[in-house]
């Protein structure tokens, strides 16, 4: 038998959102987990990957400078505190891979989104559970949670699978109550979705706050899941650390060109 063993932590982790059974490809059916768009991308998108797959022999070698311009355009935000990922997973995974390591540990709510044990996990981190309130988040239980040794807290808002949400005020109560040391993470998958007069946008406290990060991604209201795009926004210095442990050729050439043609439709 190999003498070879993962770090600890390898051996929490169990198997994500993923079937059993073989599938097809193209999908044939919508997977209800994955919140999937029934209704597809803009054909603008579908156009641009097509286009740009005639010169899939040529890396696309930075694409960050592309759509963070595009971004920052179109929700009025800084390009240089903008970073690009192979979907919003990657995004999160490169952070648990910078702030945490052995002995540090990751509150997140009870239940919230069940890939974020994992992250934790693949960095021989504990991961937390903060009860919730009738599935809603509870800034007061995740203060509870926090000791010297936490490092990240992991906040899903809107929350997924529960569809509920905090208002503006609690997230800024419970970033006023973690220590500076603590990384906030808004996970903000499911913003353009929120129509409460009291819900604030996730780049907001990012932008005022060194230690918030603010995710956001193409799979959702785009209904571009398969392009695997996402982004973050935080201040330049964390952007800096996810770009050191970022993919050499991060993101498909076609999946900008559809990413770039939905945001402008």
């Amino acid at each position: 038998m190999s003498q070879l063993r993962p770090k600890s932590g390898i051996d929490n982790i169990k198997p994500h959102m993923l079937s059993e059974a073989a599938s097809d490809y193209p999908p044939v059916s919508i997977a209800l987990n994955s919140n999937e768009s029934a209704f597809g991308p803009s054909q603008h998108a579908i156009e641009a990957a097509r286009a740009a797959a005639s010169n899939l022999e040529r890396y696309l070698e930075n694409p960050t400078p592309i759509l963070a311009s595009a971004l920052a355009h179109r929700h009025g935000l800084n390009a240089t505190r903008i970073a690009i990922g192979n979907g919003s997973d990657d995004l999160l995974a490169r952070l648990a891979r910078i702030y945490l390591e052995q002995d540090c540990e990751m509150i997140r709510t009870r239940n919230g989104y069940l890939k974020t044990p994992n992250y934790a996990y693949a960095n021989n981190a504990e991961p937390v559970a903060a009860d919730d309130i009738e599935f809603t988040t509870s800034v007061d239980a995740i203060l509870d949670c926090v000791t010297e040794r936490t490092r990240m807290v992991y906040l899903a808002n809107p929350e997924n699978p529960a569809g509920t949400y905090l208002n503006g005020a609690e997230i800024r109560r419970l970033h006023r109550g973690l220590p500076s040391h603590v990384l906030l993470v808004l996970d903000c998958a499911y913003e353009e979705y929120v129509d409460a007069d009291d819900y604030e946008a996730g780049h907001i406290l990012a932008g005022q706050a060194d230690n918030v990060v603010m995710t956001r991604t193409f799979s959702k209201i785009y209904g571009l899941a398969g392009a695997r795009v996402g982004w973050m926004y935080a201040c330049e210095e964390i952007i800096d650390m996810v770009g050191r442990v970022g993919l050499t050729f991060p993101v498909a050439s076609a999946s900008i060109a559809a990413v770039l043609a939905g945001l402008n439709d």
